[in-house]
């Protein structure tokens, strides 16, 4: 049953649940949120299965028109969220009768917020999975005004709390944490990539988050033959010959030829995922 109609996208917005893993096999990546821990908060507050599918909205600058009460929530990146124009909370349960509009304004910090629907965003799934796959276009195209979203059956679980303390994103600089290798003796000193700071570059995308040198010792590589393709998981730091460094995120391509330094751990991912361009990071090792 339709439930929510697109009257207005900001720079990005797609349909995302946790993705397709096990496809690997057949050159398909998982894809999935960016940012899986919001997600499943989102679905959480709503009653939801945490997989649910969701909107993942780069930036800010989505409205949805409700077409029939629905129950929402928005969490991630800290866009301001109105109700016919009534400022709301973020990470809160909002009921939204018919003929109201959900507004999110532009992120003061993070990057992409989530919106999640009681029943979830219920598009055809391809090959198991709801998610917008934005490097090999698998998955529901990018929302556009004047889309009509059908929304699924409520789930039988009911929300549980009305709000959950989440602390705001800043803007300030983050420490992502990473294990060394499988590539690290590929460099003359692959320690450089925990001294210092990087900056994340305006050329970062779901792919991956692109870094400059902002403080620090240069990436210098001390084997300089070429390297098979070879698997990629997410989180890897791979080192393409600028020496400027990309951490996978959750559209990565499943092969690459540049040597991964670095993996950033499995829960850290989101944190890169909610970095904005120009912000500052450093990594810290662990093993």
């Amino acid at each position: 049953m339709s439930a929510l109609r697109v009257d207005r996208v900001g720079p990005l917005a797609t349909i995302q649940d946790l993705g397709r893993p096990g496809w690997f096999d057949s050159g398909v990546g998982a894809a999935g949120a960016a940012d899986r821990a919001s997600l499943r908060l989102a679905n959480r507050l709503v009653g939801n299965a945490e997989g649910a599918a969701g909107i993942e909205v780069l930036l800010g600058g989505l409205e949805l028109l409700a077409q029939r009460h629905v129950t929402v929530a928005v969490t991630g990146a800290s866009a301001p969220v109105t109700v016919d124009d009534r400022p709301m909370g973020t990470a809160s349960v909002l009921e939204i009768e018919e003929g109201q509009r959900l507004r999110l304004g532009f992120a003061a910090s993070g990057l992409r917020s989530y919106v999640a629907v009681r029943g979830g965003i219920e598009v055809s799934p391809v090959l198991g999975s709801r998610s917008r796959d934005t490097l090999s276009g698998i998955g529901p195209e990018p929302l556009r005004a004047g889309d009509v979203l059908p929304v699924g059956p409520p789930p039988r679980a009911l929300p549980i709390v009305d709000v959950a303390p989440v602390p705001a994103l800043g803007n300030d600089l983050l420490t992502v944490r990473a294990v060394p290798g499988p590539r690290a003796d590929w460099f003359t000193d692959a320690e450089a990539l925990f001294a210092g700071e990087w900056t994340v570059s305006p050329d970062t995308d779901r792919v991956g988050a692109r870094l400059d040198r902002r403080r620090g010792p240069a990436l210098q590589r001390c084997v300089a033959s070429e390297l098979p393709t070879e698997g990629m998981a997410l989180g890897s730091v791979q080192v393409p010959p600028s020496g400027q460094p990309v951490v996978f995120l959750a559209d990565h391509p499943i092969t690459g030829g540049y040597p991964v330094i670095a993996v950033v751990v499995d829960a850290d991912v989101d944190t890169v995922a909610q970095a904005r361009p120009g912000q500052a990071l450093r990594f810290r090792r662990i093993e």
